[in-house]
């Protein structure tokens, strides 16, 4: 008998004679309560992300406007190509020290909640691997009204989870070094959420 199969044979007989916990109900909070997308923004500038409101047509000028001319804007291989600013390019399995000279990087997103100002990312071409929205310094993303949810039920709901989800509540920040507010510490510094009008 090895170590492992003992400790969890006495475990087992400590938990023999436990009685049978409750059932919790999880019903209390249900989906499916409108969205508002005013609570979203409210919540994105309150953990210091600063949100634009523009046209699908205006993304690719915000964007040059926010990174500046000649700074380098590293895109996922699925964004639509009217979103890209002149110069992007695309990540095609990049290496991460090509991936973190990147000044910026622009991506979609697959949910946003707006109780608690939180994007989700899954990976999807739109939205590229994990490592390209960590390593930038500026994380810009683009998001459409009808992604939208009230809650964290009505995100889970959408999302799969057999894929690798990112969920943003704004910028990267800890206050672990004396209370200090640090950011960018695990990822993007700063943090621009294009929210479309068409």
């Amino acid at each position: 008998m090895s170590s492992r199969e003992l400790i969890l044979g006495r475990v087992r007989a400590a938990l023999r004679d436990a009685p049978v916990p409750e059932r919790v109900p999880r019903d209390y909070r249900p989906g499916g309560r409108p969205a508002d997308l005013e609570v979203l923004i409210d919540r994105l500038v309150d953990y210091k992300a600063t949100v634009h409101r523009v046209t699908s047509d205006e993304v690719a000028v915000t964007v040059a406007g926010l990174v500046g001319e000649g700074h380098s804007v590293l895109v996922p291989p699925g964004l639509p190509e009217s979103w890209r600013p002149h110069g992007a390019f695309a990540d095609d399995g990049l290496a991460p020290d090509r991936i973190a000279a990147a000044d910026a990087v622009l991506t979609a997103a697959a949910v946003a909640v707006a109780e608690t100002g939180t994007i989700v990312l899954d990976a999807s071409p739109d939205q590229g691997r994990r490592i390209i929205t960590l390593l930038p310094d500026v994380h810009i993303c683009v998001l459409r009204p009808d992604q939208v949810v009230a809650a964290v039920p009505d995100a889970v709901a959408r999302l799969d989870p057999r894929r690798p989800l990112t969920w943003i509540s704004g910028p990267s920040a800890t206050s672990d070094i004396e209370l200090n507010r640090v950011e960018g510490v695990h990822g993007p510094r700063s943090l621009h959420v294009l929210i479309l009008l068409d």
